[in-house]
C-alpha cells in the first residue's frame, strides 16, 4: 500500500497534529509501507527527507503552526504520477489540504481525512465569532468528498454528527509509556527550577488564547494562603501570551519555555497534579502524558478532554473557565495525599492501554477497507 498524507502542518513544527502524523510516518516505515508526505516548509529545515515534499508557506495568523502553503500545481502532480498512491489522507483544512482534494479527484484516488482542531471554538478566543456559520459551512463542504473521516475522540464525533458530517470514524491517540512515566528523580526538576515548596502544579501546552490560562491564573491566585505557600506552578510551553503571563503571574510559578523529550517528562513526573483549564481539545495529548506518568489531572470539561480523565478515578472534570471548581478540586486532591497516589496509580494504570502501534493497526485497516471498497468518483 502506498499512502499520500497532505498536511498545512508536520515535524518539525511543534503541535498534537504534527507530532501525531511524524509518529505514524514512523510506523509506516517499521511495517514496510510506502508514504509522501505533502506539507509546508519548515522554519527551521531540521528536518529532511526523501519521503516529504515541501512547499513554500506563511504563518497562519489564528495558529502560526499550521502554514499557509502555496502549492506548485506542475510539482505535486509530477509528485503524485510518479508515486502513484494507492490511498490520499488529507489531515488539515487550507491549501495543502485542499491540493490533496483535488489530485484525488483529478485521479480518482481513494481519499479520507482526519479532523484534528476544532477552529471554531477558537473563534470566542479571537473574538471572530461572526466567522463560526462560514466557517462550519466550509468545513462541511471541505470534508464531504471524505469516503471516512477520522475523528480522535467520541465528543467530536457527536459534535461533527449533529453538525452532518458523514463517515465518521474514531481515531484516538496513543502514548509513549516508555518515555512518559512516574520514575524520574523528581529533584532534577526541583535543582533545575529551584523549587522549594513542597507540591508542584503543572500546566503544559500551547500559551496562547484558547487554552484559557486566564482561568488557569485565576485558579493560582485564588488558591488559600495555606495551601499556596507550599505549592509552586510549572507553565511549560510558548506562545503569543508568554509576557502577559509572566507579567502577572504568582510568585510561585516559573515559566520553562518549550520542553519536548525528557526534559518533558521528567516536569510531568515530578508533578502532584496536572491543571488543564483549555476547553478547545478535540483530544488532550498532553493530558494523556500526565497520566502516563502518573500525575492525575484536573481539566476543562469540555472537548476529548473529557473522554480521557474518569472523573473520581484518574482526576477530575471542572466546568469550563470556573475557576472557584478548579481551586475546590485542587485543595481537595492536595489535602487527600492517599486519593492522590490511588489517582497516580490509576493513571499509569490506564495510559498502559493506550498504544500506539494497536491504534495505527486499526488506521490501516480501515484505509484497506476504503481501497477494496467499490470504485466510487470523489465528487458526485
Amino acid at each position: 500500500m502506498k499512502i499520500a498524507i497532505f498536511t498545512d502542518t508536520f515535524y518539525p513544527e511543534v503541535n498534537g497534529v504534527a507530532r501525531t502524523l511524524h509518529r505514524f510516518t514512523h510506523y509506516l516505515e517499521r511495517q514496510g509501507f510506502s508514504y509522501k508526505v505533502f506539507a509546508p516548509e519548515s522554519v527551521s529545515n531540521e528536518y529532511v527527507s526523501d519521503h516529504i515534499h515541501r512547499l513554500k508557506s506563511l504563518p497562519f495568523f489564528l495558529y502560526p503552526e499550521c502554514r499557509l502553503a502555496f502549492p506548485n500545481f506542475m510539482q505535486i502532480k509530477s509528485e503524485i504520477e510518479r508515486f502513484s498512491p494507492d490511498l490520499i489522507h488529507v489531515a488539515t483544512p487550507f491549501t495543502v489540504g485542499l491540493s490533496g482534494v483535488y489530485y484525488a479527484k483529478k485521479f480518482n484516488i481513494p481519499i479520507v481525512g482526519s479532523y484534528h482542531t476544532d477552529f471554531s471554538d477558537y473563534l470566542h478566543f479571537y473574538d471572530l465569532e461572526f466567522l463560526s456559520k462560514p466557517l462550519w459551512k466550509y468545513m462541511k463542504w471541505f470534508h464531504s468528498p471524505f469516503q471516512k473521516l477520522f475523528v480522535p475522540s467520541i465528543d467530536t464525533l457527536e459534535k461533527l454528527n449533529i453538525r452532518g458530517f458523514s463517515n465518521l470514524e474514531i481515531w484516538p491517540r496513543g502514548v509513549d509509556c516508555q518515555l512518559y512515566h512516574p520514575n524520574y528523580k523528581k529533584e532534577n526538576v526541583r535543582n533545575r527550577y529551584r523549587i522549594s515548596e513542597k507540591l508542584i502544579l503543572t500546566f503544559v501546552g500551547r500559551l496562547a488564547p484558547e487554552k484559557d490560562l486566564h482561568t488557569l491564573m485565576k485558579t493560582a491566585n485564588s488558591l488559600p494562603a495555606e495551601i499556596k505557600q507550599q505549592v509552586h506552578w510549572l507553565i511549560a510551553g510558548d506562545g503569543p501570551l508568554l509576557d502577559e503571563l509572566k507579567t502577572s503571574a504568582p510568585l510561585n510559578m516559573s515559566f520553562t519555555g518549550f520542553l519536548k523529550g525528557e526534559g518533558l517528562a521528567e516536569v510531568y513526573s515530578a508533578s502532584d497534579l496536572f491543571i488543564f483549564p483549555s476547553p478547545t481539545e478535540t483530544f488532550g495529548n498532553v493530558v494523556l502524558e500526565a497520566l502516563a506518568s502518573g500525575t492525575p489531572v484536573i481539566g476543562a470539561n469540555s472537548g476529548g478532554v473529557r473522554n480521557i480523565i474518569s472523573m473520581g478515578v484518574t482526576g477530575h472534570l471542572c466546568e469550563p473557565g470556573n475557576a472557584e471548581e478548579f481551586t475546590q478540586r485542587i485543595v481537595q486532591l492536595l489535602t487527600n495525599d492517599s486519593l492522590r497516589r490511588q489517582m497516580s496509580l490509576n493513571a499509569r494504570k490506564y495510559a498502559l492501554t493506550q498504544k500506539w502501534d494497536q491504534i495505527f493497526e486499526n488506521l490501516v485497516d480501515h484505509y484497506y477497507s476504503v481501497i477494496d471498497a467499490p470504485a466510487k468518483k470523489v465528487y458526485a
